[in-house]
């Protein structure tokens, strides 16, 4: 009997983690300038009663520049998976669908693309395109759109040969028709649990970018610029890393628990 509410609690975390995520993103926007206030007089102040987590090395609280990144970290998480999700179902679609040579040249792009550590090319990307949102949006989504295809092209080669394709294409519907219609949303489900994995990661390799100074660029906020300029007071002022850690991890955390749940209930052989 105990373990029913216990079971309960831990269906509600990874939502009201991904709640407070919303919330703070929603609100990020709404604070006016108050995250980039330099207040000299509250340097390194540490969590106080009118200043819930402390403040930083400028004397900015430290609450509202968690709100603030919260936002940037939705938009390069949602932002690189819509991206990277739909072109790579789609070219992995086509791929599998049409078959012979396109077939064997996206299958040897993915190759070239999967031989180079991921990480190591969005590096590399956002280096060349330079710091800023988008072009880090879009340098994470040049990196992971090859898992979509290789996963579109299994699951589109695994349905072709299905008997509701045969008689969509005896009656006379077309290769895009039979592709969007019969084909992609059955292989939707997968791509799904794909992408809800996909937001965790691109959530952590937008902190890494901005770790590194090639992300957002200030006085715009990031989970991973407010841990890169917290490391050198580590000792006096703790929550400043403490803070925008703790947020990462659980954001982190409550993706990849609702990506497993959503995978047990999308996968009708462990029913």
């Amino acid at each position: 009997m105990a373990r029913a509410p216990l079971r309960r609690l831990l269906w509600m975390f990874p939502w009201l983690v991904l709640l407070a995520w919303l919330i703070a993103a929603l609100a990020g926007p709404f604070l006016g300038t108050a995250a980039n206030t330099v207040d000299l007089p509250r340097i390194l102040a540490p969590p106080a009663p009118g200043l819930a987590l402390g403040a930083d090395d400028l004397g900015r609280p430290v609450l509202a520049r968690l709100a603030a990144g919260a936002g940037t970290s939705m938009a390069v998480g949602f932002g690189v998976v819509l991206l990277s999700a739909g072109v790579g179902a789609l070219v992995g679609g086509v791929a599998g669908f049409v078959g012979g040579w396109l077939d064997l040249v996206v299958v040897r792009i993915i190759d070239i693309f999967l031989a180079f550590p991921g990480i190591l090319l969005a590096i590399a990307l956002a280096g060349i395109l330079g710091p800023g949102l988008g072009n880090v949006v879009m340098a994470l989504a040049v990196v992971s759109w090859v898992g979509y295809a290789r996963l579109a092209r299994a699951q589109v080669l695994s349905l072709r040969s299905r008997d509701h394709v045969l008689a969509a294409r005896a009656l006379g519907a077309g290769p895009g028709r039979i592709l969007l219609r019969h084909l992609l949303p059955l292989a939707a489900a997968p791509l799904i649990v794909e992408a809800t994995f996909g937001i965790a990661g691109a959530v952590v390799a937008e902190a890494g970018l901005s770790f590194l100074g090639l992300g957002v660029q200030p006085p715009a906020a990031s989970w991973g610029s407010m841990i890169r300029d917290g490391v050198s007071h580590m000792l006096t002022a703790p929550h400043l890393v403490a803070a925008p850690g703790a947020a990462l991890m659980l954001v982190v955390l409550a993706v990849n628990l609702l990506g497993d749940r959503l995978r047990d209930r999308l996968d009708v052989r462990s029913r």
